[in-house]
């Protein structure tokens, strides 16, 4: 809230330090509003609301440069240059439907790679972003259960109210890893049901990394031996681990269904966006094609930035 001019800081007195914060749907804290004043019919005369415009874009440039130089708590990397692509500009650019352009497949081709999956074995696309990621990793089993530790992000569990589906959070260890004992003993409760299960590469808060090789075993002496579809939310840690000699490994050599990861935050990109990498035989049971775009329905939304390919194409190469 704004009180006088300032923002609350929710703390209800000194010395109390648990916050009272008011969470609403809405602008919340921000009141202020840029109007759009369309012009008049007979209104010939643009230098002034010209430079009305240009001022306010210089206004919000200069509290841009003002906010990175303080840009703390968000892993995003900031450091991209983008200036050759400036000629793109001008041109709409729309990826619609199946992966069809040839930047985008460039892309999806070095992501699959990367985690060890052969060129005639994937499916993947560009999405806006890591939420839609883990939508699409849900829709393998309609009628399972998605298994998820209680520190997952969000968007998980957005998925499954989203779908309708059953959803059980799993407990954690100190680190914020899966706790695979607590897994164990829900995957039994529900053996009747096949396991859709969220496994962390890197969760928001701690960074813990869910232990792959120790999900699958515990679903394999649980009686899960093929009915279970395991998605990786690589959005925070999936683009650094494969460079770390060290680390866990992500790879399609181990029975995952699918990985996603975000493309502005490692890699860096300009707007925000992640990247979808399936096993071919998953979505082929999934999609449907569409005439008119001469192209599968496989991707969760319809029309996607076509930009956004050719960035992360020109920052990877």
């Amino acid at each position: 809230m704004r009180e006088g001019g300032s923002i609350a800081t929710g703390v209800r007195s000194e010395g109390d330090l648990v916050p009272d914060i008011e969470i609403v749907l809405g602008r919340n804290e921000h009141k202020m509003c840029l109007t759009i004043e369309e012009p008049e019919a007979d209104d010939e005369v643009t230098s002034e609301k010209d430079a009305y415009m240009a001022s306010v874009l210089a206004r919000y440039r200069k509290s841009l440069v003002e906010r990175t130089k303080h840009h703390l708590g968000s892993p995003v990397n900031l450091d991209f240059d983008h200036d050759a692509l400036g000629q793109l500009l001008h041109f709409s650019i729309n990826n619609l439907g199946d992966h069809s352009r040839r930047f985008e497949v460039g892309v999806l081709d070095w992501f699959a790679r990367l985690w060890e999956l052969e060129k005639d074995e994937y499916w993947g696309y560009i999405t806006n972003c890591r939420t839609e990621g883990n939508l699409h990793g849900g829709k393998y089993f309609p009628d399972g259960i998605l298994y998820s530790s209680k520190e997952s992000h969000y968007s998980v569990f957005k998925a499954a109210r989203m779908y309708r589906m059953e959803c059980v959070k799993v407990s954690t260890l100190i680190s914020g890893e899966i706790d695979c004992a607590d897994f164990a003993a829900k995957l039994l409760l529900n053996k009747d049901k096949p396991a859709i299960i969220n496994v962390n590469i890197g969760t928001t808060v701690k960074g813990a990394v869910d232990d792959i090789g120790l999900v699958i075993k515990t679903l394999q002496e649980n009686g899960f031996t093929d009915r279970f579809y395991i998605h990786c939310d690589g959005a925070l840690f999936g683009l650094m681990m494969p460079f770390f000699k060290s680390a866990p490994k992500v790879t399609f050599k181990k029975p995952i269904g699918s990985v996603s990861v975000s493309g502005y935050k490692f890699v860096g990109c300009l707007m925000p966006c992640g990247v979808q990498i399936t096993r071919l035989q998953h979505i082929n049971a999934l999609s449907r094609n569409v005439e008119y775009l001469a192209s599968r329905d496989a991707t969760i939304m319809g029309s996607r930035n076509g930009h956004i390919p050719v960035f992360l194409w020109h920052t990877l190469n």
